[in-house]
């Protein structure tokens, strides 16, 4: 039995176990299968690698997509460029680390743009934040990343204002803030200043409807949630892992 797998913490209600499961049902491909693999410290890596030598590839998520980098042995260099990892590919006992968020999030956002769009607020500075803002980039887009406090190249959320979001209309939430089990709450950014001209784009897919994508909507903003950028990536993971050498 080959075995993948998700590592992160917490990985509650997490959407990867139940979307592979349907895969091998649909592909009937029946010597796989795929779990979720909660890790309170990426210390206990070593010890799952062990536990599991028939794994063949991990996806990473929140919080370890920037730390799991000196984990690994070999890194993409579009990976090594953003900083960031989703996708392990294991090797001969070798950790190969590659990024296919980029792919994800481009595939899920393009259909929706128009020429009006030029601008983009990325909400938060992780990992998943450094795929959108190269992604964005890769597109023609200018982008601007949104911290709780300002810094190098960055702005906070009180410097966002009606003209920003006019220039900037396409917003992004890379943050966890409104993900299950805290679904109440959303990014604090001026929601009435919103209008039918924004797009609202949230990386989370759980709940499907978020608070940030809800208070867009009465503004009359576009939204989407995370749930196609993961079937996305998902997909092109799975060619890293099952591509022939």
């Amino acid at each position: 039995m080959v075995q993948y797998g998700l590592i992160g913490y917490p990985l509650t209600h997490s959407f990867s176990p139940a979307f592979f499961k349907e895969k091998f049902r649909i592909e009937k491909i029946k010597d796989s299968r795929y779990d979720a693999f909660p890790l309170e410290s990426l210390v206990q890596l070593s010890d799952l690698l062990f536990q599991k030598p028939d794994i063949r590839g991990l996806n990473v998520t929140i919080p370890y997509k920037e730390t799991i980098i000196p984990y690994l042995d070999q890194i993409d260099p579009l990976a090594s460029e953003i900083g960031a990892v989703n996708t392990i590919l294991v090797k001969r006992g070798r950790l190969i680390g590659y990024n296919t968020d980029i792919s994800g999030f481009e595939s899920a956002v393009c259909p929706c743009l128009n020429s009006s769009i030029t601008g983009a607020l990325v909400l938060g500075t992780g990992g998943s934040s450094k795929a959108v803002v190269y992604a964005l980039k890769k597109m023609g887009l200018t982008s601007i990343q949104i911290s709780r406090k300002p810094g190098r190249n960055l702005l906070s959320y009180g410097d966002i204002d009606s003209k920003l979001l006019d220039s900037h209309k396409l917003v992004i939430n890379c943050t966890p803030v409104g993900m299950f089990p805290q679904e109440h709450h959303c990014p604090a950014i001026p929601y009435d200043s919103l209008t039918k001209k924004n797009i609202l784009f949230d990386l989370i897919y759980n709940p499907s409807d978020t608070q940030f994508l809800q208070k867009g909507k009465l503004r009359g903003a576009l939204t989407i949630n995370g749930l196609e950028m993961l079937k996305m990536q998902a997909e092109d993971s799975w060619k890293i892992w099952n591509r022939e050498e």
